[in-house]
């Protein structure tokens, strides 16, 4: 996908799953902006980890009175539907493998086929920033 492209991709989310109106905080409206912006460019991962950002801070705001929950507890806490609930625990786990890599110097497969990675790392991407405005439109008024 090439800019433009990723821009009718994010444009098509929000009219197909926004039907009325949201408030978010401007920390999580800025935190949103940034994924979309990490999402046009290209920068795949950094869209995924800062979407991650964007929906813990979301539920945060929304749901997270106690500032010690861990981001785990604070998805199963949060009542959200048991989709979206899956959705974010998948994105979270995903987020996670690249976020605490195992063993930084068992590197050999990303270097010998890193446009797989580059592949998944844009699929993923796409499944971030929807399941990001899945969460922070899950709460609408009309």
């Amino acid at each position: 996908m090439n800019e433009e492209q990723r821009w009718i991709f994010i444009a098509e989310l929000d009219g197909v799953l926004l039907k009325g109106g949201v408030t978010l905080s401007e920390w999580c409206s800025f935190i949103v902006r940034e994924a979309d912006l990490a999402f046009v460019a290209g920068a795949n991962l950094a869209a995924i980890i800062t979407a991650m950002a964007g929906i813990e801070t979301y539920l945060r705001s929304e749901y997270g009175g106690d500032r010690r929950l861990s981001l785990y507890e604070l998805i199963e806490k949060s009542p959200i539907s048991e989709v979206l609930r899956r959705d974010i625990h998948i994105l979270r786990k995903y987020r996670n493998r690249w976020v605490h890599v195992s063993d930084p110097h068992d590197d050999s497969d990303i270097l010998a086929y890193p446009e797989k990675y580059e592949i998944e790392l844009e699929a993923k991407a796409k499944v971030a920033v929807r399941t990001l405005r899945c969460t922070i439109y899950e709460n609408q008024w009309v």
